[in-house]
């Protein structure tokens, strides 16, 4: 009795997780600019790190609900470590944030992919740079959320870097064009 009550619970859940049982997503994607500061050396009114899941930057000291973070590393190249480059700090079984590096312009990209992620590496970052990225496990279908980013510029005086950035935050949504997103 128990497991038939499993097997459809989990039937249950990959129906209500599939793109056509989705609730209508309730939250217009919006295209922003964020500053993010280094981890290590910007002054502390530029957050470090992003949150996938609210779209916004996220100060390291105030909270421990982030993505990735960035920083300018020992031989001075600006990257980006998902959460569990950062000393193993993402999950240890089932996904973790991560990147895509994409040859398509921001524009270009519409929908993000289920896998192929950097989650366990920094990722080496340059201006005109489009990354797809995907979040931590933080909403209630037990999903990733998923988002876009282009590397507009570095100030290399503060420690900062510039970019234009897409966040899906409807949960189960991997759409990333402006608007409210249909899957």
């Amino acid at each position: 009795m128990i497991g038939r009550i499993l097997i459809a619970g989990v039937f249950l859940a990959a129906v209500a997780c599939s793109a056509n049982q989705l609730a209508p997503a309730q939250d217009s994607n919006l295209v922003d600019t964020v500053t993010l500061g280094a981890i290590f050396g910007a002054p502390i009114q530029y957050p470090a790190a992003y949150d996938i899941t609210t779209g916004l930057p996220v100060r390291t000291d105030q909270s421990p609900g982030f993505d990735f973070i960035y920083n300018v590393d020992s031989l001075g190249r600006h990257v980006l470590l998902p959460l569990h480059a950062i000393d193993g700090l993402g999950n240890t079984s089932g996904s973790n944030p991560g990147f895509i590096r994409s040859t398509k312009t921001f524009e270009q990209v519409t929908s993000a992919p289920s896998d192929g992620y950097l989650t366990t590496d920094t990722l080496v970052i340059a201006p005109g740079d489009v990354l797809i990225a995907r979040s931590r496990i933080a909403c209630y279908l037990g999903v990733p959320q998923y988002a876009k980013f282009q590397v507009i510029d570095f100030a290399d005086s503060n420690k900062t870097v510039r970019l234009q950035a897409l966040a899906d935050i409807n949960c189960g949504y991997k759409n990333l064009q402006p608007g409210v997103p249909q899957n």
